[in-house]
């Protein structure tokens, strides 16, 4: 079983390109917070990615930078220079806009768009990034450029299937991204995402994956890795993050949330699939875990089909 890709199949990714910024020094672009992550590819020139707590990143030519939760921050060459704001994020899509600002003759140009991930928003891959991911050019990058090109590409003509292609295509670059920081990551970094590479915990994050209804117990996935109880149970927790079975509570309770969006089964139905007894302890634990009752996350994703992203914790807020 390919791990990733089951749990990327699970949710909704998405994504869509902004602005296509042609950009002469002296310039300076401030993005306001959005409920999705921000990318950015500088593809000619250099320049600084600052935030408000005075975070700062250098970026250079061939840089790909993602702004994973969204926060306010701004992109400049030159520190003293008044931001020019960039307010309309969330205007329909459309054709990519050009924006040109600074002097007349551009040194540097970048593109700018989103990822969005969908239902369920808890456990998603983005929480397992950093809050800034930037990427440098390497010797296989090469795709990155190609998949942007075509994306500026599609985006300079509206034509019909034109929002999904540009999905799509920005599905493909958001895993190709998630693959180069996975192969960046040292031991004990990334969570799960990381913990897959290694020998002992890897197999047994598979197990779990494909049987998470099976009660595991740690001298169970010890014996099967080739580890002891006390040895196992203290890797997995250093490489993941978290304890095995809060981690099998958590896989669990994920397939309960997809089973609720993708089907109209039964909550005590449910339950019974993903390994209760019964319904009342099951929708303890997933109330626990989401913020939500079973029944209420089932209504507020479906509410949601179009496909924005939406904050759980603003939907627990309201119940």
């Amino acid at each position: 079983m390919d791990i990733l890709a089951e749990v990327l199949d699970r949710v909704r990714l998405g994504g869509t390109l902004f602005f296509h910024f042609e950009l002469g020094h002296p310039w300076s672009l401030a993005l306001p917070a959005r409920p999705y992550a921000l990318f950015h590819y500088l593809s000619r020139g250099s320049a600084t990615l600052a935030f408000d707590e005075g975070r700062e990143f250098r970026m250079a030519e061939g840089d790909f930078v993602v702004v994973t939760r969204g926060e306010p921050h701004v992109i400049y060459s030159d520190r003293g220079t008044e931001p020019l704001p960039i307010l309309d994020l969330d205007r329909p899509p459309a054709r990519l806009v050009v924006v040109r600002h600074g002097d007349a003759h551009p040194l540097a140009t970048m593109i700018c768009g989103n990822f969005t991930v969908s239902r369920p928003s808890r456990g998603s891959v983005l929480e397992l990034l950093p809050p800034v991911l930037l990427l440098k050019p390497t010797m296989d990058g090469d795709w990155r450029e190609a998949i942007l090109r075509r994306l500026v590409s599609e985006s300079a003509v509206e034509r019909p299937g034109q929002r999904v292609a540009l999905s799509r295509m920005t599905e493909v670059l958001f895993v190709e991204v998630l693959r180069s920081w996975i192969q960046s990551l040292r031991p004990g970094e990334g969570g799960w995402l990381g913990a897959m590479a290694d020998p002992h915990i890897g197999p047994a994050l598979q197990a779990i994956h494909e049987q998470p209804t099976r009660s595991w117990t740690l001298d169970e996935l010890g014996r099967r890795v080739g580890l002891g109880r006390s040895a196992f149970s203290a890797r997995f927790t250093k490489l993941v993050g978290q304890p095995m079975h809060r981690y099998l509570i958590a896989r669990r309770l994920a397939e309960a949330a997809f089973l609720l969006e993708s089907s109209d089964e039964g909550i005590a139905r449910i339950a019974s699939r993903v390994g209760y007894a019964t319904a009342a302890a099951f929708s303890k634990l997933f109330h626990r875990h989401y913020g939500l009752s079973p029944g209420r996350y089932r209504a507020v994703g479906r509410s949601n089909d179009g496909g924005q992203p939406v904050d759980i914790r603003e939907e627990e807020a309201a119940d």
